[in-house]
């Protein structure tokens, strides 16, 4: 006997496109294991039918057992092995316990409806999932693909889309694919705002031919963002930021926390460097706080921006994976206290210091939490036009100071 748990995907016009050996299976097995919608496609079933939804890794150890003395078939929708199913159960009980069957995915039809190649798309899922994050992954993208829920439906995308003015995109809806209700087109923002669809959707943007040039790589001009004026901006310039950014050693899904984040532009450049992670920017003066949300919409970077005095709030973060402390409010020991106890392993803590003081204090506060402590003193000048010459205008000189566990991230000619 195939003891094999048999897994079928399955479409919106049910029966009608699937092989006859998928139906002799579905026919011959002892139990059929599906969502509410895919065992309608089989009334007249007579064996046991088994409902997927809540608990699901219970609902699958049970069935890992009983495939040894009954067949079992799973039915998905479209092709179980895109953000379906499948490879849930596989990574559960062993691929060689289960035969997949692929149907034609949701993906493949609407591209196939709008008429254009898909290989070259950039997929995303808000289905179950929040839309926290997207725009950072989106942003400068060609074609992108979502698979929607009836929360983060193609209304709540097109809010989202406006919210942060990415309006470079033609929108194509796709509804009820292959199904007798099925329903496709092109959309405008405004439109697609007040509009209903059905539950069952994928939404495709592609960039316009016309669209502005996104933003390429890190170290964004100081001038692109908004700060607070008339002073000069609290910003972290662009080359020490760069040199902090690169101290940080994130990775695309890094959980950082940038702690004194005055105008937001190092969370900025951190959610663009870690696009499937999450960025949390505190800052303890109210009036920064509009230039931050401004900067996260200008940029596309859907960071969460709390404005509170450090160490106040961090106990409500996840454990983050780097920390950029650039101003402490003069609770610097016990905010690196925090740090480094919360600290990821193989974590990092940057921090810009202006003065001396902030560098021995730093310094002596990461030596006592067992951290590994490196220090480089930035002096950075620029040019400027003097008549038909050029001069050079210093900067204020920062002390960039990293701290990690251990000294496996020291090279080896910096131990001797």
């Amino acid at each position: 006997m195939d003891n094999r748990i048999k897994i079928i995907g399955i479409g919106d016009n049910g029966t009608y496109d699937l092989s006859p050996v998928c139906l002799q299976w579905v026919h011959e097995s002892d139990i059929l294991a599906g969502g509410e919608r895919h065992l309608s496609f089989f009334s007249e079933y007579s064996g046991q039918r088994k409902v997927l939804k809540g608990g699901l890794a219970a609902v699958i150890e049970q069935l890992a057992e009983l495939r040894h003395h009954q067949k079992i078939v799973v039915l998905a929708s479209g092709d179980p092995l895109f953000y379906g199913i499948a490879s849930f159960i596989a990574k559960k009980i062993g691929s060689q316990a289960v035969e997949i069957h692929p149907h034609l995915s949701s993906m493949q039809l609407a591209f196939a409806r709008m008429g254009d190649s898909w290989q070259d798309a950039a997929f995303e899922s808000v289905h179950g999932r929040p839309m926290k994050g997207l725009a950072q992954r989106m942003d400068g993208k060609a074609k992108i693909a979502i698979l929607t829920d009836e929360e983060n439906n193609p209304s709540a995308i097109a809010r989202y889309l406006i919210e942060f003015e990415m309006k470079e995109y033609d929108v194509f809806v796709a509804e009820n694919l292959g199904g007798e209700h099925e329903r496709y087109g092109f959309w405008t923002l405004d439109d697609m705002l007040h509009a209903e669809f059905s539950p069952l959707n994928v939404v495709i943007l592609r960039r316009k031919p016309d669209a502005p040039e996104p933003i390429r790589g890190f170290g964004i001009e100081d001038e692109q963002f908004h700060q607070r004026k008339p002073e000069k901006g609290l910003i972290t310039k662009k080359e020490v930021r760069v040199l902090s950014l690169s101290e940080l050693k994130l990775k695309s899904d890094s959980v950082v926390w940038d702690i004194g984040a005055g105008s937001g532009s190092v969370a900025v450049e951190c959610a663009r460097l870690a696009p499937y992670g999450q960025v949390f920017a505190l800052e303890k003066n109210e009036g920064d706080m509009m230039n931050i949300e401004a900067n996260r919409k200008k940029f596309r970077t859907d960071f969460t921006a709390i404005h509170a005095k450090a160490p106040d709030e961090l106990d409500k973060l996840p454990d983050p994976d780097a920390v950029f402390i650039g101003g402490s409010g003069g609770e610097l020991r016990e905010l690196i206290h925090i740090c480094c106890t919360r600290l990821k392993e193989g974590g990092r803590i940057v921090i810009n210091a202006a003065t001396i003081e902030t560098l021995s204090a730093s310094q002596q506060a990461l030596a006592q939490e067992g951290f590994t402590v490196r220090i480089s003193l930035v002096q950075i000048a620029r040019s400027k036009p003097i008549l038909d010459m050029t001069r050079f205008e210093g900067l204020n000189p920062i002390y960039v100071i990293v701290g990690f566990r251990g000294s496996d991230h020291i090279s080896g000619k910096e131990q001797e």
